[in-house]
Parts: structure tokens; sequence; C-alpha cells
């Protein structure tokens, strides 16, 4: 199950707010990617950040999985 998916996007398609799907919280791009990016946080181990266009984007992490990709 996916635990966020992205809920908007701005006028390039660019992922701008993401929602978590457990509690339902709303996070802004910088919010996600702040978070993912701290080691003790629950979206570490699935998601990272890559850097695309200069712009710091939160991606899931690479597997055969594809239940668990951002929407």
């Amino acid at each position: 199950m996916k635990k966020v998916k992205a809920i908007e996007q701005n006028s390039t398609g660019r992922n701008i707010t993401f929602q978590n799907t457990g509690n339902h919280e709303i996070m802004s791009r910088p919010e996600f990617v702040s978070r993912i990016k701290n080691p003790v946080s629950v979206y570490h181990k699935d998601y990272v950040v890559k850097v695309i266009n200069g712009v710091e984007t939160p991606v899931s992490k690479p597997d055969k999985s594809i239940n668990n990709n951002l929407d």
C-alpha cells in the first residue's frame, strides 16, 4: 500500500502537494523533502530525494513493486 500520494501538481506537472494515506496529513514538497532527508523519519526508508531540473524532488525508492510508487 502506498504511504504517500501526490495530490497536486503545478502547471509543469511537478508534484507540489502530498498526502499521507494513513493519517491524511498534507505536506508541501519542501516539507516532504525535509522529512525524507531525516534518517529517523518514517518516510526515509521508502522515499529518496533526487534533484530534477535543479529542484529537490521526492521519489519512491526503486524496487520491483509498482504498488508503493508515488501516484
